[in-house]
């Protein structure tokens, strides 16, 4: 395997292909999210004869479903062909920090069995992080007029004021979640 391939991309290379991506998006009169693609998924199916928000044309937005999909392929092939193998590379702090709470081997991948696997999810911590959070990710996805990367990408790069204090609220929330309430769901 070619070394580039197996490690990140520099901030350099990476920021200009998202800019591209960002102005083509904008020439064809497009925005980017992810979180959309629930809308035009429940439109499909026909959610739109019970309730009027998905009765929309969703052939229009099929695009943003092919940029998911390819979202998912790029993952699997960056997974299966282009992985070194290596551990994740996190300080030795946050490994004991992790250890604290019962997380055998922190970094080894890149979710940790304790909290992202079947077993965990049949626990009342697992139900309450991964059932629970979902439907807040969810909620807040709608309330807040779009997802993380919607808001962060096309949104600030449009200039506009809800997404940048979306964006801010989502820093807000990450670091109450990850100071505050994750100690405390780690130690149920």
């Amino acid at each position: 395997m070619i070394e580039w391939m197996s490690q990140p991309w520099p901030w350099y290379v990476g920021g200009p292909l998202i800019a591209v991506v960002m102005i083509t998006l904008l020439f064809f009169g497009k925005r980017f999210g992810i979180s959309s693609n629930l809308e035009t998924m429940c439109s499909m199916v026909g959610a739109g004869r019970w309730v009027d928000y998905f009765n929309v044309n969703w052939k229009d937005k099929i695009w943003n479903l092919v940029f998911v999909l390819g979202t998912l392929i790029g993952g699997y092939i960056a997974h299966t062909f282009l992985n070194n193998g290596d551990a994740v590379a996190i300080s030795q702090s946050t490994i004991e920090n992790l250890q604290s709470f019962s997380i055998q081997n922190p970094g080894a991948q890149y979710l940790p069995a304790e909290l992202f696997s079947l077993s965990a999810l049949l626990t009342i911590k697992g139900w309450i992080m991964l059932v629970g959070g979902g439907l807040l990710v969810g909620f807040g996805t709608r309330y807040a007029g779009g997802c993380t990367s919607g808001h962060a990408i096309t949104g600030l790069s449009n200039l506009e004021l809800p997404s940048l204090i979306a964006v801010v609220g989502f820093f807000i929330g990450g670091l109450i979640m990850t100071h505050l309430i994750l100690p405390y769901l780690l130690t149920l």
